[in-house]
């Protein structure tokens, strides 16, 4: 059964992201609701990935143990007999989709790391010769490995408006704290390194991604929010990467394709076609098998 927006009546929601649905269960925890809600360019389209939502909580899952080595990260639980009573009176609802996490303070700005030139850093790189005024070496290529992994921060920006993509120097100025950023630009590189070494050995490249960070009561720095999902990350099938070009790839690429091929403004929520959507999903199914070696439950 597809979830566009979960229904909790006795929770008290705090947020509804692109995909995510917050609520608040007590003073120290959260519950991270995964919804089959699907965005492109900063617009949430009006028809759903049923499952979905399962698959990007399971391979957030996958990833928060094979990570926990490089930095924690605030999960509590995902198992639903675990959870608060009052939570699991809408297992209908969230089962399978849910994790409750412990309360931080997020760190507002989006982490962005880069293994390969695609993207808006591509954009950027015909212009100017620079990803986020980073200065590059000439004649890189559309989708080449990159001389070394760069972390390109942006800010956190509303639902609705874009991340502006920032030099890591003006990072430093947003958190007033030169230390924390290097903390996060570290761990970071830290995170994606060991991430695209072992999905490397599964037949997966992965082109870039986006971490969320926080601060836990004793200001430790924690992973928060989604983890090298399909939705926050680039990932390529490495038997058919080929720079030089664009790449297929398991993630929402494929429905940005789509949406470019049809003059998409940007702007306004239209419904999708249902070969998009199966093909859609198929995709992250098959990032899924690949990465930890089972089929999701859906």
């Amino acid at each position: 059964m597809a979830l566009l927006n979960s229904n909790c009546p006795d929770l008290k929601l705090v947020a509804r992201g692109k995909v995510r649905d917050l609520y608040e269960v007590d003073e120290k925890s959260l519950l991270f609701v995964a919804t089959d809600r699907i965005s492109a360019f900063d617009v949430i389209m009006k028809n759903s990935i049923p499952g979905k939502g399962k698959i990007l909580t399971e391979i957030s899952l996958f990833w928060f143990d094979l990570l926990k080595d490089v930095l924690p990260n605030h999960l509590i639980t995902a198992k639903f007999d675990e959870m608060p009573e009052k939570v699991q009176k809408y297992r209908d609802q969230l089962e399978g989709r849910s994790i409750l996490v412990k309360k931080m303070r997020v760190v507002p700005i989006e982490a962005i790391v880069r293994g390969y030139i695609t993207g808006s850093g591509w954009s950027e790189y015909k212009k100017k010769g620079t990803i986020c005024d980073i200065p590059l070496p000439k004649g890189l290529v559309e989708s080449e490995k990159l001389p070394q992994v760069l972390f390109t921060p942006s800010t956190k920006a509303d639902i609705g408006d874009h991340d502006e993509n920032i030099h890591p120097s003006k990072m430093v100025e947003i958190l007033g704290d030169k230390e924390l950023a290097e903390k996060i630009t570290k761990s970071a590189i830290e995170l994606y390194t060991k991430a695209s070494d072992y999905a490397a050995s599964r037949g997966i490249i992965i082109a870039d991604t986006k971490f969320e960070f926080g601060l836990d009561e004793d200001n430790n720095l924690v992973v928060v929010d989604e983890v090298l999902t399909p939705d926050s990350s680039r990932f390529w099938p490495a038997s058919k990467y080929e720079a030089g070009r664009a790449q297929d790839s398991f993630d929402k690429q494929f429905l940005r394709n789509y949406l470019e091929s049809i003059n998409f403004d940007k702007q306004s929520s239209i419904e999708l076609p249902q070969n998009v959507v199966d093909d859609t999903l198929e995709k992250y199914k098959e990032a899924f098998l690949l990465l930890t070696g089972r089929n999701v439950s859906l």
